[in-house]
């Protein structure tokens, strides 16, 4: 592996989270293309573009969200905790 600290896997998490989202929305985008060879460049062009505007957001956002997300639910009761060995 890479060797990146742990303490930095939320940035990692995002960078990889991001690039995977805009890579699909753009293809998607994209589509209408007529060859393939215009397709794969519009596809690149628009999914570079999307990462670099998505990147940040979902850095700053996602400790937000997660926040948001965890009060929106609840811990499930462990169902082995109340059993006896």
């Amino acid at each position: 592996m890479l060797g990146i600290p742990r303490r930095y896997s939320h940035f990692v998490f995002g960078i990889i989270q991001s690039g995977l989202t805009s890579l699909i929305a753009a293809g998607i985008a994209s589509f209408p293309a007529g060859s393939l060879m215009i397709f794969v460049q519009h596809w690149m062009l628009s999914w570079l573009i999307a990462w670099a505007a998505m990147l940040p957001v979902v850095l700053l956002a996602a400790p937000a969200i997660r926040a948001f997300s965890l009060r929106l639910t609840q811990e499930e009761p462990d169902p082995r905790a109340g059993r006896q060995a």
